[in-house]
């Protein structure tokens, strides 16, 4: 493998693994020198060729969930962060329209652009981007576990809305990596109880050590009465057995994005039981700033979800490892 290398995927099925060059930073951008690239379904969708039309460009370099150093910053960009660990936010905003001046820049009208997958990703030995996507990171971070902070901060975006209180009964619906934040992100909340549902009963014991209080599999007999529910597994059953859980009154995230055509949540059910309905698309920047805090104060353990680290010319054996659907195989990480 050259010293400076990245993955490209050329069309749906082809990739090649090419040298590169580190495209220096113009004015506002930082260059940054990746740690580590996590893989997830998304990447998987790319490579194969059935994500969405509008949503990938083909040739590309992808990679969207990365942790790294950076190397150099352009002029306008402070040259303190030189030299600091960061992560980034992939939603190439437009900064200007009305949904990004709410805040809610993964809405941004002025069309959709995304790093790792209509821009250039972290599957490479470096990454430029704008430097205002940057959060940094504490001085002792780390960068592995960090790698993971993407899909962290789109959970955190689903617990921000779900506003758990101290002292409230909550439960996570789903037991992948999404699955595991959220628990995580409840915990920290103090909640009473902690239900974790999930298909698979060997992810019981990682539940329990990221703070649920009860385990149950979805065709064992499940309460009725929480408060709060955030559903991470993004099948439309998922999102039925999540609202079943709720009181009246009680408040649903959904994350998870089903095939489409999906047979949803039954509006009856929904009004007669007065249930509070939320979604999650990515992480806007409130909630990436929400996850580097609770990941420096310690509250956010990311490294138990990694299970495989590979060299980037192994891109096409982590993405059969990924789509696998071995239960041995949790986080994918490539090291550029």
């Amino acid at each position: 493998m050259t010293a400076s290398a990245a993955v490209v995927i050329e069309a749906p099925g082809e990739h090649r693994l090419t040298g590169h060059a580190p495209r220096q930073p113009e004015a506002g951008e930082a260059l940054v020198r990746v740690h580590a690239v996590g893989i997830c379904g998304s990447d998987r969708e790319v490579y194969q060729g059935n994500r969405p039309e509008g949503y990938v460009r083909y040739p590309l370099t992808p990679g969207h969930e990365w942790s790294g150093t950076v190397e150099a910053v352009g002029s306008g960009v402070p040259a303190s962060l030189v030299g600091r660990k960061v992560v980034g936010e992939g939603f190439r905003n437009c900064q200007v329209c009305d949904r990004c001046h709410a805040g809610e820049t993964t809405l941004c009208t002025a069309g959709y652009e995304e790093t790792g997958f209509t821009q250039p990703g972290a599957m490479a030995t470096t990454l430029t981007l704008p430097a205002r996507l940057l959060h940094v990171l504490p001085e002792d971070a780390d960068l592995t576990a960090a790698a993971l902070l993407e899909p962290a901060a789109c959970i955190a975006a689903a617990a921000i809305k779900a506003n758990a209180l101290p002292g409230e009964r909550v439960a996570v619906v789903g037991t992948g990596t999404l699955g595991m934040f959220a628990v995580q992100f409840l915990k920290a909340g103090s909640p009473a109880e902690l239900l974790v549902v999930g298909t698979r009963g060997d992810r019981e014991a990682l539940s329990r050590r990221f703070g649920a209080s009860d385990f149950r599999t979805k065709d064992q007999p499940l309460p009725d009465d929480f408060d709060v529910v955030i559903e991470t597994a993004g099948s439309a059953s998922a999102a039925r057995t999540a609202a079943s859980l709720l009181r009246r009154g009680g408040r649903l995230v959904l994350t998870g994005i089903p095939a489409p055509g999906a047979e949803g949540l039954d509006p009856t059910d929904l009004v007669v039981r007065q249930l509070e309905v939320h979604t999650v698309f990515g992480a806007p920047p409130d909630a990436w700033a929400h996850t580097v805090r609770v990941f420096g104060a310690g509250l956010l353990d990311p490294l138990p979800l990694v299970t495989h680290e590979l060299p980037l010319g192994e891109f096409p054996q982590a993405i059969e490892l990924v789509g696998s659907g071995d239960p041995k195989v949790g986080k994918v990480l490539l090291r550029p």
